[in-house]
């Protein structure tokens, strides 16, 4: 299983926003850090947003921030909102023409490691991922005085 491009830069928005607290992020900071286009990046945080993930602040001073604290966003529900489908062969998918469907145990084997991977996953949260901070914050190009401005 390979998580999408949307999966991997929503978390990593969202380790920057947890990294950049009590500040306010800017898209174009984070796309930058990132090297990516600032329009993907709006297209998926959009539904981070609606689900209350993050959180918009309008206004000349304005940008995002975690819409609740680091570490009740799990990797899980993260993923959950930014993965069309989780099916890991034919057989998931509705309308498939396998004629061993209902007969083979490769769908349960699967679904038994499907399971195991969203356990681990509900496991770990932008906190746990955020936890260095100070080297995350290098490592992006963040100053201190950035979060201080930009709160």
């Amino acid at each position: 299983m390979r998580l999408t491009r949307q999966s991997n830069y929503a978390i990593r928005t969202l380790v920057y926003c947890a990294v950049n607290e009590p500040g306010l992020s800017r898209v174009a900071e984070i796309a930058r850090a990132y090297g990516i286009s600032e329009l993907f990046l709006f297209k998926l945080i959009k539904p981070l947003v609606e689900n209350g993930l993050l959180q918009t602040v309008r206004g000349r001073h304005g940008g995002i921030k975690l819409g609740k604290p680091a570490q009740e966003i799990t990797l899980l529900e993260t993923i959950r909102l930014t993965e069309e489908n989780f099916a890991l062969a034919e057989c998931f998918e509705d309308g498939a023409d396998c004629p061993l469907i209902g007969e083979c145990d490769l769908n349960g084997a699967l679904r038994e490691a499907l399971g195991a991977f969203f356990e681990v996953l509900n496991g770990y949260t932008i906190a746990d991922l955020a936890s260095k901070k100070r080297s995350i914050r290098e490592r992006l190009g963040l100053t201190a005085d950035e979060a201080v401005n930009a709160a």
